[in-house]
């Protein structure tokens, strides 16, 4: 369930109609070289991804430009309508998705080829005449993605089944030195995580990370200090699977679509807080990726704070961050060691603690409202443990939005992934090429 902030409750987020294919639309490139190099991935038609050639018998690697949207090719179509409505009859299922009978047939057949769909002959209709009728439904028995959100402090790694559900989950802190260094130690530790499940196949890994994804994996992470950083490459190759990047705030954008993918006519603006803070936008089933990187909002201005912001940087991310509220806890007299002492003093009735919450949340409820007014959506959504562990300070932000925003009101919603926001973005795109092309991605896994 996702609690609304106007004194009501809403299911889920908002998503919208699938859209032609992207190449029908003005959208990022998919290559990130002009020409191709001995050194430079070529690109593979249909999920844009990038492959490497082998080198010395070594298997190739897959490095993809994750979609974020609702696929409209019907494979696609089928498999979220078995992820959503099985077992379901191949009937309903055209009825379903406006496809014709023989599209859902085809489509049906080459998904249970590939194996990830199966049907249920324990639920033929009794008495039929003639070939029985099957219902079909997501294949969850036999396989997994591997998901990685790289974050400053922390990293997770978790393994999802095809209906996006978290199955395992670590955490380890993000290790510090040289980019390579630091994602060869996290890949070697996902590949070590994912081996756990002895009799499934992993099909893919998808990597959310704060700062700009480039095409081809690379990423430009100034918190981290990492320019051009081959995420794709090194977790590829020490994973040992394909493998897609994206920024984590527009995964989890990317996650809320794959809630509840029956409302075509919605746009929702996403807003991210924790260590980071930043924003995506989505509309008509799908996130918008700009090519230059998502939005910056760190250094968007606060105004005047009491407790907050002792150094006075008047930006949103100092202010506002994890880091930031224990610096001005810490300052005011707290002796706090992390974020969550904060919280537990707070909990435990302590007035000061409180109020530190308390400015956080009117400090980002204010920014939550002024960039409401620049895109105007039609819902907006929550997410971060900014907003998740500290449910007593809703209200604040509530009132922040209603105060700043010029709308007469606003559509506030948390969102449904709650504490597990990483993981449910790092699964989003973990399995982005297998919902945005699946008979694709699956055979790039062969």
């Amino acid at each position: 369930m996702t609690a609304t902030l106007d004194h009501r409750i809403s299911s889920g987020s908002v998503v919208t109609r699938p859209q032609p294919p992207r190449s029908a639309r003005a959208s990022r490139p998919l290559a990130y070289g002009s020409r191709p190099l001995a050194s430079e991935p070529r690109l593979v038609s249909g999920l844009g991804t990038a492959r490497l050639g082998s080198q010395q018998g070594k298997s190739r690697i897959h490095i993809a430009t994750p979609q974020l949207e609702l696929s409209s090719k019907p494979a696609a179509v089928v498999l979220r309508t078995a992820r959503l409505s099985g077992p379901i009859f191949r009937d309903a299922a055209a009825e379903q998705t406006d496809l014709s009978i023989s599209t859902v047939n085809r489509q049906v057949g080459a998904l249970l080829r590939a194996g990830l769909i199966r049907e249920r002959a324990d639920l033929a209709p009794a008495g039929a005449i003639g070939r029985p009728r099957l219902p079909f439904e997501l294949n969850i028995a036999d396989f997994l993605t591997v998901g990685i959100h790289i974050g400053y402090k922390v990293t997770s790694i978790t393994t999802h089944d095809l209906l996006h559900r978290v199955v395992g989950a670590i955490q380890i802190p993000t290790p510090q030195g040289a980019p390579e260094e630091v994602l060869a130690a996290i890949g070697v530790s996902a590949r070590r995580f994912a081996s756990r499940w002895t009799g499934k196949r992993a099909l893919w890994t998808g990597v959310a990370i704060g700062g700009r994804v480039r095409d081809g994996g690379f990423v430009d992470h100034p918190r981290l200090g990492w320019e051009k950083a081959p995420v794709g490459r090194i977790i590829a190759e020490t994973v040992g699977l394909p493998v897609s990047v994206a920024s984590h705030v527009e995964a989890m954008a990317a996650a809320e679509l794959l809630v509840n993918p029956d409302n075509n006519s919605s746009s929702f603006l996403y807003f991210y807080a924790r260590e980071m803070v930043g924003v995506a936008f989505s509309v008509d089933g799908s996130v918008h990726t700009p090519s230059s990187g998502p939005p910056v909002i760190g250094h968007f201005p606060t105004g005047a704070t009491e407790l907050l912001d002792p150094r006075r940087t008047g930006q949103l991310e100092p202010t506002a961050s994890d880091t930031g509220v224990v610096e001005a806890a810490r300052q005011a007299g707290l002796a706090v060691d992390g974020i969550d002492a904060v919280h537990e003093l707070a909990r435990n009735g302590d007035d000061l603690a409180r109020k530190i919450l308390d400015e956080r949340a009117l400090v980002l409820g204010r920014a939550v409202a002024l960039i409401a007014d620049i895109f105007n959506p039609d819902h907006i959504i929550l997410g971060g443990q900014a907003f998740t562990d500290a449910p007593s300070t809703l209200p604040t932000v509530a009132k922040a939005v209603r105060e700043t925003t010029v709308a007469a009101k606003r559509d506030v919603r948390v969102s449904h992934s709650g504490v597990t926001v990483q993981q449910q973005a790092a699964g989003a795109v973990s399995l982005d090429a297998l919902y945005s092309d699946p008979l694709e991605a699956i055979a790039l896994t062969a």
